[in-house]
């Protein structure tokens, strides 16, 4: 059961709850065929990323938001490091926001 409380607003979500003290726009999202929901709050940084297998993603994005993966958390994540799952994992229509996630 997920501690975070989704709110849409238009085509717009916003995410509160947890350790949010108040609702969080999403700006990004991102959704696998293994369950796992990314909604990122915030663009952190871009950087040039090494993946450790000789590959290195230039320009890869940084964002801050809640990963929905086997636990909920807030953290950092990288969206090179998403999309390079192939089609395994894509990004999320923002028209598609509103029913994207684990709910209560």
């Amino acid at each position: 059961m997920s501690k975070y409380i989704f709110e849409s607003k238009g085509d717009d979500l916003y995410i509160k709850g947890g350790y949010l003290s108040k609702p969080t726009k999403v700006i990004k999202a991102f959704e696998s065929f293994n369950g796992w929901y990314w909604f990122a709050f915030e663009l952190v940084q871009t950087q040039d990323s090494d993946m450790g297998d000789g590959k290195v993603i230039e320009g890869d994005k940084i964002y801050y938001g809640l990963v929905q993966g086997q636990e909920e958390e807030l953290g950092d994540f990288s969206e090179g490091e998403i999309l390079s799952l192939g089609s395994k994992a894509w990004e999320i229509p923002k028209k598609n926001y509103a029913w994207s996630g684990r709910r209560n």
